[in-house]
């Protein structure tokens, strides 16, 4: 078995704003493991948040000893990118050594096209608008907020898409008082849900607060040793293999979330197709669906996940599983 880690860059369509910058390319980590004539391909996409870089993740992947199972790799590295790379990579070549499918070799249901979110990145209102106007169409768009100004713009994305379902992701950028400021208005504005209002490790907030819309939580769930400090206080988790460390804890936490009464987010950072496929098995029977990465890219890696306006296809295994 022989292990390999590159990075790759695909630019964005157009430069994406969060609260603390903006960015016009991203770059991934790509994991290919080779065995018995056979490879498996990952790939995942370091976050600054949690302190990673595509370098670091790299390194990490670099020093595995090999040979190496799923098993192993859980006990071996954290949860976090460059694990899920990895783990997805070996999910991979165990379809293809088997001349399966990985939802078989999960002993899952065959998946079935899903209907994902669409993000409406943070901005000035007007630019805003015309984002959500030219995407009114969609069923569901996600507004990114979390900075101040953001009654105007989602005001002006619920403009510009008057009969679009709309989220909201604060990227842990209210304080207790702007979110009770802005709550009422949210709800007048038809907000479904609310994700991530506070800074993670600051969730004891919510113990005070009293929300008409589904609170969910980002940033403060990565894998089941999460769940612990979020029951009572979020409704909602978002589940990102980029955070859980692959899809193997994905699958576990989703089904643990689950039994625990949480109802289910399955989202991404941005990434290519070869992100989203894993991902689209953890995301059937999903409350919500937001695996809209590649739909962000001006250029996705081939062959891609075929998407028709928000419905995306599960994978064909010449991408992936």
């Amino acid at each position: 078995m022989k292990i390999f880690a590159a990075e790759r860059s695909f630019p964005l369509k157009r430069p994406f704003t969060i609260s603390r910058g903006s960015r016009s390319e991203v770059h991934v980590l790509e994991v290919r493991i080779e065995a018995d004539g056979h490879f498996g391909v990952g790939e995942s996409v370091p976050y600054a948040r949690y302190g990673e870089t595509v370098e670091k993740s790299m390194a990490d992947v670099k020093r595995l000893e090999t040979p190496l199972d799923r098993r192993e790799l859980q006990e071996t590295l954290p949860p976090g990118a460059a694990r899920n790379a990895v783990d997805c990579a070996l999910w991979d070549l165990e379809a293809k050594r088997s001349g399966t499918r990985v939802w078989e070799c999960a002993d899952l249901s065959e998946p079935v096209s899903l209907t994902t979110a669409f993000t409406i990145s943070l901005d000035s209102p007007e630019r805003m608008r015309l984002a959500a106007l030219e995407n009114s169409e969609r069923p569901l768009l996600k507004v990114k907020l979390g900075s101040r100004g953001d009654i105007p713009r989602l005001e002006a994305v619920r403009a510009g898409a008057p009969r679009s379902r709309i989220i909201v992701d604060a990227n842990e950028g209210w304080s207790i008082d702007e979110f009770t400021r802005v709550l009422p208005r949210l709800v007048e504005l038809g907000v479904e849900m609310i994700e991530q209002p506070f800074r993670a490790g600051e969730d004891d907030a919510l113990d005070e607060i009293e929300s008409p819309i589904a609170i969910c939580a980002d940033e403060s769930c990565h894998d089941r040793s999460s769940l612990n400090t979020l029951n009572g206080r979020y409704s909602v988790i978002n589940i990102k293999l980029d955070k859980s460390g692959g899809l193997t804890e994905a699958l576990a936490l989703r089904d643990l979330a689950v039994a625990q009464g949480f109802r289910i987010m399955v989202g991404c950072m941005i990434g290519s197709s070869l992100s989203m496929a894993p991902a689209v098995l953890v995301a059937q029977g999903a409350d919500i669906v937001d695996l809209d990465g590649p739909l962000l890219l001006a250029d996705d890696r081939q062959p891609a996940m075929e998407y028709i306006g928000s419905c995306l296809d599960p994978p064909e295994p010449k991408l992936w599983g």
